[in-house]
């Protein structure tokens, strides 16, 4: 009965060494909060919101379909795995048809992140530079380098223009 009891407790042990713990949500985002020039944030009180990335194949992916409201003061977005500059084209649309189309250029490095063999590919990335046309943006800071899997951190600043 030791015997097995031990050859039990062996093979347990051998088996959890080997089991794979693959991230079940390994999506790497970036993160954004509307920001006003005095440093609290800003909302969509009556303004609407839509993101789109253009694709190499000359088509567009829209991201964000009319973001607009009291509470939208923050959005997240995905960021390629391996493109060196990411373009992300945003156009904002006030109540009377008022809009500022833009444009925000997000230069970055981009590092293989290895789990195991057994798990998909990950890249994290380090943000090098961010710029923007400034119809309806005034300016975008990066608050955090570095994109991980982690969704707490807030990674740019969008800061939009006075639009009233």
């Amino acid at each position: 009965m030791r015997k097995i009891v031990l050859s039990l407790l062996l093979t347990v042990a051998v088996a959890a060494c080997t089991n794979i713990d693959c991230p079940v949500q390994n999506t790497v985002l970036t993160n954004y909060s509307l920001m006003r020039a005095d440093g609290t944030p800003d909302t969509l009180n009556t303004d609407t919101l839509w993101v789109w990335t253009p694709r190499s194949d000359g088509s567009d992916t829209l991201l964000i379909n009319r973001l607009c409201g009291a509470t939208a003061t923050a959005f997240s977005l995905p960021i390629s795995y391996t493109l060196p500059e990411d373009t992300i084209c945003t156009l904002l649309m006030d109540t009377i048809g008022n809009y500022w189309p833009d444009t925000i250029y997000i230069k970055k490095d981009n590092n293989p992140h290895f789990e195991s063999v057994d798990c998909q590919p990950a890249f994290f990335h380090t943000i090098t530079e961010v710029r923007s046309t400034h119809h309806g943006i005034d300016s975008v800071t990066i608050q955090q380098r570095q994109v991980t899997y982690d969704t707490s951190q807030t990674h740019f600043y969008l800061y939009l223009k006075a639009r009233r």
